[in-house]
Order: C-alpha cells, then structure tokens, then sequence
C-alpha cells in the first residue's frame, strides 16, 4: 500500500499518476463525508480532457463522463441494491469506474471476477490536506 499526503492544488498530478499507472478498472473511493471522493473523480476526468461537469452521482447512482469515465455511489442504496440493478455488468465495461462508498465486501467480489480493482482510502488532515491510501489487487 502506497500512501501519499498532498494539498489540493497537488491533486492533479496525482490523478495523472493513477490514469497512468491504472488506465482500466474499477477504483474504490472510500473516505468519510466530505473527504475529497468527488473532488478527485472530478481530477481525473479533466486529465482525461472531460470538461462537462462531473457530480456526485449519489442519487443517481451513476454518472457517465465520455464514453469511458464512470463514476458510481453506493451509499444510499448499498451493495445489494447495486449488484440487483446489473452494475456489475457495467463495470466490465472497458474505461476506468470510479465507485465511493465501495467496502471489502465489494473488492472481494471484484478481484473475484477478475477485474482489475484499486482501492483509495481519502483521510481529510487539513481543511485543503488529504492522505490517500492506494492499493491495487
């Protein structure tokens, strides 16, 4: 597990760094309320060249940025009502799925089925300071 303490305005590289390093699969964002999950997502897809708006999918469960950016909220709904709506199938779609509120239980079963899985942990240290946790299975 790699960990790394940026600043805000030293988001960018990061994410650069992970389009790089993981260019397909399914990368869990876990972190409290608030923590950067979003903010992140929203990172990565201007490294990609997406310029629309990129929010928080949390009532709609997904967002779709260009053909091969998504983003998924499981928060409200869990796990279950995840897998029961087919989303697995979704995330064997090829591009990168960012998915918040992701637990261990959801990695298993991704490693699983053979999809290449990232985890990212966000712990908020300063009002503009996250750690970021990355392991990749």
């Amino acid at each position: 597990m790699k960990k790394r303490s940026l600043k805000l305005g030293e988001l960018e590289g990061f994410a650069k760094d992970v389009v790089k390093d993981f260019p397909n699969g399914v990368v869990i964002l876990r972190g409290d309320l608030a923590a950067g999950k979003t903010t992140f997502v929203k990172a990565v897809s201007k490294e990609l060249g997406f310029e629309g708006d990129v929010t928080s999918p949390t009532f709609s469960l997904q967002q779709v940025y260009g053909e091969k950016l998504f983003h998924y909220d499981i928060y409200n709904h869990g796990l279950e009502h995840f897998l029961s709506l087919g989303m697995l199938e979704e995330l064997e779609k090829e591009g990168l799925h960012f998915v918040e509120w992701g637990d261990e239980k959801l990695v298993a079963l991704l490693v699983g089925a053979g999809l290449e899985t990232m985890t990212i942990d966000i712990k908020k240290l300063k009002n503009n300071e996250r750690e970021y946790s990355v392991c990749i299975r």
